[in-house]
């Protein structure tokens, strides 16, 4: 008698109850048990069933990483956009914007609208010490609205934003500074082409402002193109005394700005055009979205090949017990049984590699920016380089629905990965089965 068929006489025994008795019984358990365990004449079925085991964790954990750090990069690149940028940016339409404290004024008054920022935007070419110049983008705001774009004001590298209005230096990013070889009181000079007009035509202008902050808020793309001047000044640099260009809306829920859109139009009392966050960026978002599904379908083919593994490893073992199939059969065992036996043999291999997976993910996802810093070092090159991908660290952002269903998605496809084996073991009659033998 095989150790297999000897162990459930004796746990019929032990347990005091037949063969049969009760689904998902201790006996069953203890059988499945025994099949799961490695013996000698099995070792090809333990290599399938561990390999099976090892793409199911691999794949998980990579599903949940792969999820993870896609979703932390959206986060942080939407947190970092919206912290620079308005999420709804109101331009006139019907003249210039010369009363643009009272329009703001009016809008800040707007239930959720956190605050309104007159600005004057402006391209310009960027000049150092060091380098030919560097293209940028010129921001006129008042000293008291930098204070509130808090993403900007709270990653004040070197130098202070106090007293921004008061003088004529000018806050540049980062990486202008490292590329244009300044430091905080050198001079930047910027060049803008709509200067000041001759009977020549109109000549360039060009001027030269210290700098007195130095930003760094984290995205390459901003850190490395963005000067902030006080308004006042930008209003003459580009040749517009006394007048805004637009009013940059921030509200509590960047979600919600349909929702506030007729609200800040009544508010303005004048004729103006409103954008919002999401038309702005629709592109790179939907990008983005359709990046993260694609590799959500690319990445579950691991876990299916892991699944198809299961398959085959259980059609193996189902062929090799079938000796013991039979003497269970002729014990008393139903097909349910056997049924019930081989489902858990094969459930466990992807239960088990599914749990290691997420504990797996997760510890990647805690320590991904570590991880990255040790390849860049064994390598001896810049991993997600900041220049390519605009952040400086890589995110990783886990979302409980998502991890959530890619622990349903490996459950499912490893318990139907058992269900033709286990169906085929619960076919066999004694007589059939010993046909295996």
């Amino acid at each position: 008698m095989s150790q297999a068929a000897t162990a459930a006489a004796s746990g019929s025994q032990t347990a005091k109850r037949p063969v049969g008795a009760g689904p998902f019984s201790g006996f069953e358990r203890m059988v499945a048990w025994r099949y799961l365990r490695s013996r000698r004449k099995e070792t090809v079925i333990s290599v399938i069933a561990s390999i099976s085991f090892l793409g199911i964790m691999l794949g998980v954990a990579t599903l949940i990483v792969v999820m993870a750090v896609m979703n932390g990069f959206r986060a942080e690149l939407l947190t970092r956009i919206l912290g620079v940028n308005g999420h709804l940016i109101a331009t006139p339409i019907d003249m210039p914007l010369e009363d643009y404290a009272e329009v703001a004024n009016r809008i800040n008054g707007v239930a959720g609208v956190k605050y309104a920022l007159p600005l004057i935007d402006g391209q310009v070419l960027a000049q150092g010490n060091v380098g030919s110049g560097t293209g940028a983008l010129v921001r006129g705001i008042r000293g008291e609205d930098l204070g509130k774009v808090s993403i900007v004001a709270n990653n004040i590298k070197q130098g202070s934003i106090i007293g921004f209005d008061t003088g004529e230096g000018v806050a540049i990013g980062s990486r202008m500074a490292e590329n244009l070889g300044l430091v905080l009181g050198d001079t930047i000079t910027l060049v803008s082409p709509d200067g000041d007009v001759t009977p020549l035509g109109t000549t360039p202008r060009l001027k030269g402002y210290p700098v007195t902050a130095i930003f760094e808020v984290g995205m390459s793309e901003y850190d490395s193109s963005i000067v902030y001047m006080p308004l006042s000044e930008a209003q003459l640099y580009f040749n517009m005394e006394g007048r805004a260009q637009t009013i940059e809306i921030y509200v509590d829920n960047p979600d919600n700005v349909d929702a506030l859109r007729p609200k800040v139009e009544e508010a303005a009392q004048r004729q103006i055009y409103l954008t919002d966050w999401r038309q702005r960026n629709q592109t790179f978002f939907s990008a983005l979205q359709v990046e993260r599904n694609v590799m959500f379908m690319i990445l579950t083919l691991i876990v299916l090949v892991a699944a198809l593994n299961i398959i085959s490893g259980l059609v193996m073992l189902v062929k090799d017990k079938g000796h013991d199939i039979a003497i269970l059969r002729t014990m008393g065992a139903t097909r349910g049984a056997i049924l019930r036996i081989f489902l858990m043999t094969g459930a466990a291999i992807g239960v088990i590699g599914t749990l290691a997976g997420v504990v797996l993910g997760i510890v990647i996802c805690l320590n991904v920016e570590r991880i990255r810093e040790f390849f860049s070092w064994i390598s001896g090159t810049v991993l997600f380089n900041p220049e390519l991908y605009f952040l400086s660290q890589l995110p990783a952002k886990m979302d409980f629905s998502e991890t959530a269903s890619v622990v349903l998605m490996a459950l499912v496809l490893s318990f139907l990965a058992t269900l033709f084996p286990a169906w085929r073991a619960a076919r066999l009659d004694p007589v059939e089965a010993l046909r295996y033998e």
